[in-house]
């Protein structure tokens, strides 16, 4: 099994470099730089590859070898970071990213994404039943092992790298995880090609899917549950940073003491869903308790954006805040964990030929539902305001909780 689930780990792990890149290091860089939260939310539209995974996903299974889309995909991530590295933030001005900047970032998440499908569908042959557990735990850490080391290791490094060294070393990286594809003896058992077979493109494929009992309710859910946690975790860190939090600190405690706390949150909804099974009851109250959390880090904000109120190293505030941000972030971990729980026995209600069309389709509506958000909410506050903004974010973070009281009975 170790010999299957090294090479899934390394994946992985550097599968995640591109989100803690743009999530963790490029949001806190563009803003002390100076640029508008407006600007920095909508960098994240960036992420949109991601959300036509679908799109290629058939052409990726059914054409070539896996082994193949998996170094090529790593290697041209390689390369897209070599090319950024000749492009330092300073060459931006304070209007934005250039275009050339934002073209590699697409590229670089159009590349990620490919390699997802690819990385994914690997799993699913690499990976005997019994192995399905251990292979799934490891690639929720990794993943998130490797979004801290892109996103608040590499931020914490930032007074000692330049913005080039940083990517000659996400570059270097992403080369030697080509390399390992190549030699990984795991991998080399696989077929070296697969049968030619037209990929799957009818809207009676969705109208199927979408008929399926409970999918609608989910779709709904996961297009909303994130909204609220996601608005308030995109400015809530920069709100810090405006307040007096240095950006090496900032990297430490939100990149990496969030992400841990979110894979602790995880596992512990993971170890909760073996006892309970059922994965609605448990949304209810982690919801609750969440939702509790984000009050509280709201009636912190409201406190601290006062006129003159900084947040000194060693005061009681600068504690509570940063201790807030590993909070939501273990609690978002949580419910993650239990919401991809929910979409996984949704989608084993459908029938067996459609069941990776129909997860699919709901982990694309997920990640639609946090990039929203997640891109807006600079916008929303530069216009509203951050107390308006907050109130709302708690709004809607609220409406899970009414909205699963209309959950159909498949899915209980």
């Amino acid at each position: 099994m170790h010999g299957k689930l090294l090479p899934l780990a390394g994946l992985y792990l550097v599968q995640g470099l591109p989100y803690g890149l743009q999530s963790g290091l490029l949001p806190v860089l563009l803003r002390a730089r100076g640029l508008s939260l407006t600007r920095v939310g909508l960098a994240k539209g960036l992420y949109l590859p991601w959300l036509f995974k679908l799109v290629w996903a058939p052409l990726v299974d059914a054409r070539g070898s896996l082994r193949a889309w998996l170094m090529l995909s790593t290697a041209a991530l390689g390369l897209v970071c070599g090319l950024l590295a000749a492009l330092p933030p300073a060459e931006a001005g304070p209007a934005g990213l250039p275009v050339t900047v934002a073209g590699l970032l697409l590229l670089l998440n159009l590349g990620a994404a490919v390699q997802d499908v690819a990385l994914d569908t690997l799993a699913v042959q690499l990976l005997e039943p019994a192995e399905l557990g251990p292979g799934n735990t490891v690639q929720v850490v990794a993943y998130k092992l490797g979004a801290v080391l892109a996103g608040g290791g590499l931020l914490v490094l930032v007074p000692t790298l330049s913005w080039p060294l940083l990517f000659l070393l996400l570059a270097a990286t992403y080369w030697l995880a080509a390399v390992l594809i190549w030699a990984a003896p795991a991998l080399q058992q696989l077929p070296a090609s697969r049968p030619s077979e037209p990929p799957r493109h009818s809207l009676h494929l969705l109208q199927d899917v979408l008929a399926m009992p409970g999918t609608l309710w989910t779709a709904g859910f996961v297009l909303t549950y994130k909204l609220g946690e996601q608005g308030a975790s995109s400015l809530f860190p920069l709100f810090l940073l405006d307040h007096g939090i240095s950006t090496p600190e900032l990297g430490l405690w939100n990149g990496v003491g969030a992400v841990v706390c979110s894979i602790v949150g995880s596992s512990l909804g993971g170890a909760l869903l073996a006892r309970h099974r059922q994965p609605l009851p448990l949304l209810r109250s982690v919801l609750r308790f969440r939702l509790g959390g984000l009050a509280c880090q709201t009636t912190l904000l409201f406190h601290l954006d006062a006129p003159g109120i900084r947040l000194g190293p060693s005061t009681v505030l600068r504690g509570a805040a940063l201790l807030s941000l590993c909070l939501q972030h273990f609690l978002g971990g949580l419910v993650t964990t239990t919401t991809f729980t929910l979409m996984m026995h949704c989608s084993q209600l459908a029938p067996s030929a459609l069941q990776a069309t129909h997860y699919s389709l709901l982990a694309t509506l997920e990640l639609l539902g946090k990039l929203f958000l997640g891109t807006l909410a600079g916008a929303l506050a530069d216009s509203l305001g951050l107390h308006l903004c907050f109130s709302l974010f708690l709004a809607l973070s609220g409406m899970p909780i009414l909205y699963l009281s209309l959950a159909p009975s498949t899915l209980a």
